[in-house]
């Protein structure tokens, strides 16, 4: 089923796995769980900005380097096929080249159209991570899963499903998850891991109230937004991405529906995170180029500011929560 991996990988002295620009648990547990079953200490693993210290908790996170391998014989992208997410990769002319003239494959589990305009290999299904999709591949191609491979794998997992509660978790899921204990993970230990790096000191603490300060509602407090400025982004997030810290603090507040934290940048650049509790989050991403999962995803802009991106939320956001209050009627 997977053959296009294994042909991929086949007389490959050195592939270097390749994350987007927005690392998050998800991507840099597939990164570290592919190389381990890859088992070539050639192999090289990339991310253009630092891993954020929220996800140091991840084993081997310090192998990520912020030097391109240009000598690697492919290249392998995992978690996203959507190309405004590497654009620090193709703004440069070298590394461009290089994904224009060598083997690529792209391992992903979004929903969001595959838009890279390079050639390349894919392989992308509807998951709940994309190291489930790692998983599927190994198994399926009979190769062997270490166990550090399973620990990285079970800690992507976790994280891109909320702790296993978000609505794309199915029975198949929790297989996975079964096998991957059985093959030597302790989820009661990797968590106390991560319980640790997720601690907050003081600073970040007073932040977070800061943050919550700002919240901005709209649509009779259906959309919930704030604002995280590049001097924000500068100065805690090395410590702790603001977007953790209120992401979740957003969605649940009584009568949101829709969730947006959005950092802005001095070269025009705007991001956006959205985290819903209708499944019109990739839409809404998707007004403004960007994608993801019906519950959460992300989205990148240029040349707008944070008022504008605002009242285009407002207005997308009304669109489409009418749009699911009548599909939701004519299901009834």
């Amino acid at each position: 089923m997977y053959d296009k991996f294994t042909d991929f990988i086949r007389n490959k002295q050195r592939i270097c796995i390749i994350q987007a620009e927005n690392p998050d648990g998800d991507s840099l547990g597939s990164a570290i769980a592919l190389d381990y079953i890859l088992q070539n200490s050639e192999n090289r693993l990339y991310c253009p900005v630092d891993i954020p210290r929220y996800l140091h908790y991840f084993a081997d996170w310090s192998r990520v380097e912020n030097e391109f391998d240009y000598l690697a014989d492919g290249y392998i992208i995992v978690d996203t096929a959507a190309g405004i997410l590497l654009s620090k990769l193709l703004d440069d002319a070298a590394i461009r080249n290089c994904l224009y003239n060598k083997p690529v494959l792209v391992l992903d589990h979004h929903e969001t159209e595959d838009d890279l305009d390079f050639s390349h290999e894919a392989i992308i299904e509807t998951l709940p991570a994309c190291a489930d999709l790692i998983f599927r591949i190994a198994k399926d191609q009979q190769l062997e899963i270490p166990v550090e491979a399973a620990k990285a794998i079970y800690a992507a997992i976790s994280s891109d499903t909320l702790g296993l509660v978000s609505p794309s978790v199915t029975a198949d899921t929790m297989r996975t998850m079964a096998n991957l204990i059985e093959l030597g993970v302790n989820p009661a230990e990797l968590d106390e891991t991560r319980r640790e790096f997720m601690k907050k000191s003081p600073r970040i603490l007073d932040y977070k109230a800061d943050l919550i300060k700002k919240i901005d509602y709209a649509l009779d407090g259906a959309l919930a937004t704030v604002h995280i400025p590049f001097e924000d982004i500068q100065r805690y997030s090395d410590e702790y991405n603001p977007n953790v810290l209120i992401l979740e603090e957003l969605r649940l507040v009584q009568g949101v529906a829709v969730a947006v934290s959005i950092k802005t940048y001095p070269d025009g650049k705007v991001t956006g995170k959205v985290r819903t509790s209708l499944p019109i989050a990739d839409k809404v991403a998707g007004y403004f180029g960007g994608g993801g999962h019906p519950y959460a995803a992300g989205f990148r802009t240029y040349d707008t500011s944070y008022d504008e991106v605002v009242a285009d939320l407002v207005g997308v956001v009304s669109r489409l929560m009418e749009e699911s209050n009548v599909e939701r009627e004519q299901a009834v």
